[in-house]
């Protein structure tokens, strides 16, 4: 008697294979929440990339004012500088992956992750803290991006965010 992984490999059964790859790259939208991770976020722009398309909210200064106009693509910028909307990147990414440094202010995150809830597109955070981040450090920022992620990483090498980043099908 064959065994199954035999019988799988027959001739009669190799008509029924998908002769395709098993997995498409995802549209994977990288987004920079502060300054120090906006200079990682461009670093890792200039390698080879399926489909992912680096951005930063560094410039997002908080939740606006009851009497100012709020704005879904006036602080959203690709590398170039160019003002994006939050909702046209959302809507066209299948990952969201924010990355943000520890000890730094990530309110960006709320707005970014609400937007991905309403969509339904999935969102990880990568935390860039090394060894000589605290731990409180490391608890706050955690506390800020939580809710916002459905994935959270502490990385203590910037190379780890591009390991993840390939890992992730970007």
């Amino acid at each position: 008697m064959d065994s199954e992984s035999a019988r799988m490999s027959s001739a009669a059964e190799a008509k029924f294979r998908i002769d395709a790859p098993n997995s498409q790259p995802r549209a994977v939208k990288v987004i920079a929440l502060d300054a120090p991770s906006e200079r990682i976020v461009k670093e890792l722009a200039a390698a080879s990339w399926q489909r992912a398309t680096f951005l930063t909210a560094s410039a997002f200064s908080g939740a606006p004012n009851e009497d100012e106009r709020f704005s879904m693509g006036g602080w959203l910028n690709d590398l170039a500088g160019r003002t994006k909307d939050l909702v046209d990147e959302v809507e066209s990414a299948d990952l969201v992956v924010m990355v943000a440094s520890a000890g730094e202010n990530a309110a960006a995150a709320a707005i970014i992750g609400e937007a991905c809830h309403l969509k339904h597109v999935m969102t990880t955070a990568l935390i860039l803290g090394g060894a000589a981040t605290s731990d409180e450090t490391l608890s706050k920022m955690l506390a800020q991006l939580r809710p916002h992620a459905m994935m959270l990483v502490i990385s203590s090498a910037d190379e780890y965010i591009k390991d993840m980043l390939t890992a992730l099908r970007a």
